[in-house]
């Protein structure tokens, strides 16, 4: 099952994506779940997948909805650094022990079809395609082979990165959450949908050049390491977002570096999840 966010004329909502467009939610169990993070808190994915089931028709066309970030009010949004060895090789970086890990806010945030915004203070505008993990259920200390019961789903991230702010100092947040910068969609595919620890390729495109390309065997840190290792220093709760990490290529350890300019296309492809679509705009 696929759940995208998302707005209408009628407001935000959100609903079951399918072949042919979308069963919303919002108007079916929106009072008791008004947004896909309370449906997930709520535990009410298998009503979601019997409502559009049982729809005789989609509310919308794909065409019709402005899509939202994938959960468009996350609690929590953890990154994990330097978690491919290409990546962590390319930049020069040690190897640690335990994950890097920094926090994105939501306003740092776009969804799928929208357009990522390169600020005025910068043009090193980088793209980093990677595999977000959607937290559907509540816990603390979660061991590894329990962490998949943890899971609710897969979507696509591209976490845009303005590099000269990014350097600024040791801690990355400033280049990390410029306003508009990072893509999340275009959905969430269901982990009922992908078999715990399958492999998923990862894929980044820029104006149609392969860019990066890995599977998530190449990760040091795997999911559920992820998940023991987060949840021992804070409570991962539903709608909380593990985006995990970057392969190489980007676009800073090019030569020339490669940086998003207004007008581009960036693509983010993960097998079974979709494609995240962004152009690149002046802010």
């Amino acid at each position: 099952m696929k759940l995208a966010s998302y707005r209408t004329s009628k407001g935000a909502g959100y609903g079951v994506v399918t072949a042919d467009g979308i069963v919303d939610l919002t108007r079916r169990i929106g009072k008791k779940c008004p947004d896909l993070r309370a449906l997930l808190a709520g535990g009410a994915l298998a009503q979601a997948e019997k409502i559009a089931k049982a729809a005789k028709r989609v509310d919308f066309r794909l065409s019709q909805v402005r899509f939202l970030p994938v959960i468009p009010n996350p609690g929590k949004i953890i990154c994990v650094g330097l978690n491919y060895e290409e990546h962590r090789v390319e930049t020069g970086r040690d190897k640690t022990e335990s994950p890097a890990l920094f926090i994105r806010v939501a306003e740092s945030q776009v969804g799928h079809n929208q357009p990522i915004v390169m600020p005025p203070e910068s043009t090193n505008l980088d793209y980093e395609g990677e595999i977000a993990v959607i937290i559907g259920r509540k816990g603390r200390r979660i061991a590894e082979e329990k962490s998949w019961q943890h899971v609710a789903g897969y979507a696509c991230y591209n976490d845009g990165s303005i590099r000269d702010w990014q350097r600024h100092t040791l801690q990355w947040t400033a280049g990390k959450n410029f306003s508009q910068t990072g893509g999340f969609g275009p959905w969430m595919t269901t982990r009922g949908e992908i078999k715990d620890a399958e492999e998923l390729t990862l894929e980044t495109r820029l104006n149609g050049q392969v860019m990066q390309h890995a599977t998530t065997e190449m990760m040091i840190h795997r999911i559920p390491r992820l998940i023991r290792y987060i949840s021992t220093f804070t409570t991962l709760e539903p709608g909380d977002v593990i985006v995990t990490g970057t392969p190489g290529g980007v676009g800073a350890r090019r030569t020339p570096p490669v940086w998003m300019k207004p007008g581009d296309t960036v693509e983010i492809e993960v097998s079974k999840v979709g494609v995240l679509v962004n152009t690149i705009k002046a802010g």
